[in-house]
């Protein structure tokens, strides 16, 4: 009924004040239903309906800019902004992104996907905004959680240099994606249940304002004086110590509370930060009790909660070892940044407390705390998805690799990850790890090799990678299990002509192609790598000796990876001619989709390889 006038931008303003809550319940319906069929981030998105259609109501899109840190809550600003109707394109390939896109929709001011980068962001609007002498507004919206990457704390060490108005909209759910962690966390827990400072505070005010002509100045002075009276009452207040002016705690299911407090954050003259408290899952009682699990879900029954079982994943597989390794050695330890469920470490965690640690969002940290780990005797496991552990290269190089230190690297959601689209696939990790002196770097072809090789890493001595991919973990080729060895390929079959070379997940796309290439009378040689570095070069040279062409498969960017190290290494050999061929992703950012439909677009499924191989077999 309320929603069906929100066809545009700006329909919610004419909407009567009476009409938004019934509004909002009828935008969590929308929300459920929806992504219980395309799957995508429940939790969170329901947590900020009123908080959105408060920052579309108080707001003048698209002239003001909203900026959503990590942006996978921006589902009401996508509805309420006119994309209502796509919405069950969300997620899909060449739909509705679950992320803000500029190319998508101008109301989405700013690409983001990665969390806590948002402050430093609209800093620049801001800049940009003064240079040019406008008077449109700035908010950024970041979670509790966000607040704990370094980014953000970088970025509000220098926000007191802002000139004119900037707004800090702090969502406060007390979740990241797990639980959330650390000193940030105890401050904001002080802040919210601070009302005896908000009564007081109100008290003083309202007696200051009925003493005539004195009264109001002297609520303005208070206001802006450093040492004010919040400081008189809460020491060390965190945000206005650092020059940001500080509003709050607002609940942040008031709709109407929401709109006057961003009104008056709009007349400081300055960085203001609006603390805002949600409940994360908010209108579904099974996501409220479980904000974890529904942070992102795939398809689900709206009555119980539950998805579609599938065949065990790695992250499963993973979770099983890591547990079974914990138990065997004392010294191995486990880190997450703030994604103990998603890496699968939650089994550990629950059985060996006290080697766990969740550092928060903050890979970065999370490096470099694992090297001192290693330094003290100690077998740090860091799970990490493959995206995010680009955060942390520098802590990788100059923390753990230069000092060829022991730490394990679990690389989750490594290669085309699938609907979250390209901020979220893990396809540059080869480049930037293989370039590092003393790392090692595997992929496993199937889940028995992941078990493997997770034990071969905990058993190493020095910076060693493990990367694998999201979904359902590859069963087959069971029968070839040959022991780990450093550096050492495995040759899964032998043919003649053609090689098949693959890494990791693309292993099972080889042997299938090879299988549809044996029924056309074309018998292949498929190779499974396992090592990224250091690469099987003895194995690489009696391929290249013994076929005439050679076609190299990875998950993972062509530039910079495994197959044109490969081909580099070949052209220094002078008794090798094979002709080299690369399938991998090409020099482009690769959009959303589910995994098949993506390796089909960039050339990577068994029919694009079939192809590839049955012009190769024509050539001479």
């Amino acid at each position: 009924m309320f929603l069906e006038k929100i066809e545009g931008l700006n329909d919610v303003k004419k909407l009567p004040e009476r009409d938004l809550v019934p509004l909002a319940d009828e935008i969590r319906t929308f929300l459920i239903q929806h992504i219980a069929k395309t799957g995508g981030h429940l939790a969170s998105n329901l947590g900020v309906v009123d908080l959105t259609i408060a920052l579309h109501r108080a707001f003048d899109l698209p002239k003001d800019h909203i900026i959503w840190d990590v942006g996978h809550q921006c589902y009401t600003h996508k509805i309420l902004s006119g994309r209502k109707n796509q919405f069950q394109t969300l997620r899909q390939y060449k739909g509705l992104s679950g992320f803000p896109k500029r190319e998508e929709d101008m109301v989405d001011s700013f690409d983001t996907g990665h969390s806590s980068n948002s402050i430093s962001a609209g800093m620049g609007f801001v800049a940009a905004r003064n240079l040019q002498h406008g008077d449109d507004k700035v908010v950024v919206v970041i979670g509790d959680g966000a607040m704990t990457g370094g980014i953000a704390f970088e970025a509000l060490n220098n926000a007191a240099m802002v000139k004119g108005n900037f707004i800090i909209v702090l969502n406060d759910n007390k979740m990241s994606i797990s639980e959330n962690v650390g000193g940030m966390s105890t401050q904001l827990s002080k802040l919210r249940t601070g009302d005896f400072y908000r009564g007081l505070k109100r008290t003083v005010y309202d007696s200051l304002e009925k003493v005539p002509g004195v009264g109001g100045p002297m609520i303005r002075t208070i206001r802006k004086t450093k040492d004010g009276l919040k400081q008189l009452l809460i020491p060390g207040m965190f945000f206005e110590e650092m020059g940001i002016t500080y509003l709050g705690p607002v609940d942040g299911h008031n709709i109407s509370k929401l709109i006057r407090t961003f009104q008056e954050a709009k007349k400081v003259d300055g960085p203001v930060l609006v603390h805002a408290v949600t409940t994360k899952g908010k209108g579904y009682d099974v996501a409220m009790r479980h904000p974890a699990r529904f942070h992102s879900t795939g398809a689900f029954d709206i009555e119980t909660g539950l998805g579609k079982k599938g065949k065990p994943g790695y992250t499963d597989v993973f979770s099983t070892v890591m547990k079974k390794m914990g138990a065997r050695d004392e010294k191995v330890v486990a880190i997450t940044a703030a994604m103990e469920d998603g890496t699968g470490l939650k089994r550990f965690h629950n059985c060996y407390p006290e080697r766990f640690f969740d550092v928060g969002i903050a890979e970065q940290h999370a490096v470099t705390f694992a090297a001192g780990l290693a330094v003290s005797g100690y077998v740090p496991v860091f799970a990490v998805y493959s995206s995010f552990l680009q955060r942390g290269f520098d802590e990788v190089a100059q923390d753990v690799c230069m000092q060829n230190l022991h730490v394990v690297f679990a690389i989750d959601r490594a290669g085309l990850v699938g609907n979250d689209g390209p901020t979220h696939h893990g396809v540059f990790d080869l480049a930037y790890l293989t370039m590092l002196p003393n790392m090692t770097v595997m992929a496993p072809k199937n889940i028995w090799e992941l078990s493997d090789m997770l034990k071969f890493a905990i058993a190493h001595d020095g910076p060693i990678a493990l990367r694998y991919p999201r979904g359902e973990a590859f069963d087959g080729e069971k029968e070839h299990r040959a022991p780990i060895e450093m550096g050492k390929a495995e040759l899964l079959y032998q043919g003649e002509k053609v090689c098949l070379m693959a890494l990791g997940a693309m292993v099972k796309v080889a042997v299938v192609a090879a299988e549809q290439l044996a029924a056309k009378g074309m018998k292949v040689t498929v190779v499974n790598l396992r090592f990224a570095k250091p690469l099987d070069y003895a194995m690489i040279e009696q391929m290249a000796q013994s076929h005439t062409h050679i076609v190299t498969m990875e998950d993972h960017m062509i530039h910079g990876g495994v197959g044109v190290a490969i081909a580099d290494y070949l052209k220094t050999k002078e008794k090798t001619d094979a002709h080299i061929y690369h399938v991998g992703i090409g020099d482009s950012f690769v959009e959303q989709g589910s995994v098949p439909q993506l390796y089909k677009e960039c050339g990577m499924d068994a029919e694009s390889v079939c192809a590839l191989v049955e012009n190769i077999w024509k050539t001479p």
